[in-house]
């Protein structure tokens, strides 16, 4: 008699998720160690990382960011992600993303209400304090990323323009065709987002809803000069799709943090010189089908400073849409 395989267990963490958070491992090198910070919090009496729930109408990254610069006071520019915990609480599921972020010169100070103690420590001390074994699984990502010499990175961020009025209504130059109301909002939306990466570099193709998505965030950061590059407008990619390209690599070869914005025929060109400076794993989480991002959507690459021009994180984010 055939004997049957028992049924898998059930997963204890499968099903909705009741509370979705963010937050960050902290890292720095100190005498050739690699450290990271761990937060005491009283009212659960454990050792944790920081972070914090999702504000209604925010991107997981802007949390993130918001709830260091809440607990401990710091501000911080993301680095690669890291993987995702899930552990059951009383009101269900909950899920924390979580980022490395890199802290030079600067010393988190503790709230005194949520967070009471912050303690650097070597990570295999780290590994030791944590109180919730979950915690470790970002730790050691984190700690794997180092030993490669892909902890230290920076981002090169693309950026679909926001919506625009609509071709059917525009009977003045394409170029001239600007954001609709809508899409005004995304840019704000956009800014936001952006400043979860701090890029220091900025480039856009030159036509005008382009240049509106992307300059709320020129603003707000006082950066010192907008780049345009004609040849990422569509006409121009149309005519040239190899000198879009070519656009696209002189950016990353300037091996600085850039944000660009373009067009949706464009994305291809550029995803294209992406895809030669990552493995296949990652240039599978590229977009392969048009629309590709949606209006206001930006990917997130990391780029290793150890090893210059390897994508060593691909992400994905939507900006508000009304």
């Amino acid at each position: 008699m055939e004997e049957t395989a028992p049924a898998p267990a059930p997963d204890p963490l499968a099903g909705p998720v009741a509370v979705t958070a963010a937050g960050a491992l902290c890292w720095r090198v100190r005498e050739n160690k690699l450290q990271v910070l761990l937060i005491h919090r009283p009212r659960y009496r454990d050792w944790s990382w920081p972070k914090g729930k999702l504000d209604s109408g925010e991107t997981l990254p802007e949390c993130a960011v918001r709830e260091l610069r809440e607990e401990i006071q710091v501000d911080v520019q993301l680095g690669i992600p890291l993987p995702t915990v899930r552990y059951r609480i009383s009101s269900g599921i909950k899920e924390v993303f979580y980022w490395a972020a890199r802290l030079q010169d600067v010393e988190p100070v503790p709230d005194g209400t949520e967070v009471d103690e912050v303690k650097w420590c070597p990570v295999d001390e780290a590994l030791e304090l944590l109180s919730n074994p979950s915690d470790r699984e970002p730790l050691e990502e984190l700690i794997t990323a180092h030993s490669r010499g892909d902890l230290e990175t920076y981002p090169f961020i693309v950026v679909r323009h926001a919506k625009a009025k609509p071709r059917s209504t525009w009977n003045k130059a394409e170029g001239e065709r600007p954001l609709a109301a809508t899409g005004r909002r995304q840019a704000l939306a956009v800014c936001r987002m952006l400043t979860a990466w701090r890029p220091k570099r900025i480039a856009s193709s030159p036509w005008v809803r382009c240049v509106q998505t992307i300059t709320p965030y020129v603003e707000a950061q006082q950066v010192k000069k907008l780049r345009t590059v004609p040849q990422l407008t569509e006409h121009a990619a149309e005519r040239s799709p190899k000198k879009a390209r070519a656009a696209i690599e002189a950016l990353l070869d300037k091996q600085k943090s850039t944000a660009v914005c373009t067009h949706r025929p464009v994305l291809p060109q550029v995803f294209k010189v992406m895809e030669k400076r990552m493995s296949p794993k990652l240039a599978g989480k590229l977009p392969a089908a048009d629309p590709y991002l949606h209006p206001g959507g930006i990917i997130v690459c990391q780029i290793s400073v150890k090893h210059p021009g390897r994508i060593v994180s691909v992400e994905q984010f939507d900006a508000y849409d009304d």
